[in-house]
């Protein structure tokens, strides 16, 4: 028999569908393993309104979020819609990047291992594997300060991002930022990927370094094994799919 869901909440199309592509993230994230307990964050923005986002509710777990229990919030911290308070540390730094950079439709702070690990070696992330050679010169790097609270240090994070769509916090973990929750999944993924491969070959020993000119034919040529959709679309339809397989209730 299928699952009967709630009726949905009283909110835009377009905000309502963002909503459900926020809670199904969490979902994979979860299923991927990288949620950490109740922190860490993802946020969108919502599609008509410059101000306002979306982000988890303090105090759940990832597999708790659903698409009308996600926070709504304006980019100075008033929330919008929701029953839940919100972390200061995703706040003041989703808040931030959403506020000066149009472009970043969605952006997510993880803490997963191999992640934090890569954040706290001191060369970052070297080019030992083809998922590493997607990112060489197209990271930004940021010194530890503390948990992130404080309105002040979202400048030096935003001139450490520079032009780039990545910001590793040594010692912390990345910020992934996109276009598109897909662009910004997929990202993610691949830099995830990335980091568990240098955690695992760095236990051996030396590893092989890829040189500059090849690193430079790779990521010239990787446009040529994307599907259609955008970056990263076809890979987020299909998690989507395996989330509904495992629990629907994400849609509600």
């Amino acid at each position: 028999m299928a699952t009967q869901l709630k009726p949905r909440m009283e909110c835009s199309d377009a905000e309502w569908e963002a909503r459900q592509d926020l809670a199904a993230c969490y979902r994979i994230f979860d299923l991927l393993g990288w949620s950490e307990s109740i922190y860490n964050h993802i946020s969108v923005k919502v599609p008509g309104e410059d101000n306002a986002f979306l982000i988890n509710p303090f105090g759940l777990l990832y597999d708790e979020v659903t698409a009308s229990n996600l926070v709504k919030i304006d980019i100075d911290g008033n929330v919008l819609s929701g029953n839940y308070p919100v972390n200061k540390a995703g706040f003041t730094q989703h808040a931030y990047f959403h506020r000066h950079l149009d472009w970043a439709h969605a952006i997510c702070h993880t803490h997963t291992t191999e992640a934090m690990a890569v954040s706290s070696h001191k060369g970052g992330l070297l080019p030992i594997s083809f998922y590493a050679c997607n990112f060489q010169g197209q990271i930004g790097y940021h010194d530890f300060e503390g948990v992130t609270v404080r309105e002040e240090e979202g400048e030096r994070l935003l001139a450490n991002l520079g032009q780039k769509r990545v910001l590793m916090l040594r010692n912390h973990g990345p910020v992934v930022l996109g276009r598109t929750l897909p662009e910004m999944f997929v990202q993610a993924w691949a830099l995830q990927r990335a980091c568990e491969i240098q955690v695992a070959t760095l236990a051996q020993g030396e590893p092989v370094t890829v040189p500059q000119d090849v690193i430079d034919v790779h990521q010239r040529d990787l446009g040529q094994v994307s599907l259609p959709g955008g970056p990263g679309a076809a890979d987020f339809a299909a998690w989507k799919r395996k989330i509904d397989r495992i629990d629907p209730s994400w849609r509600e």
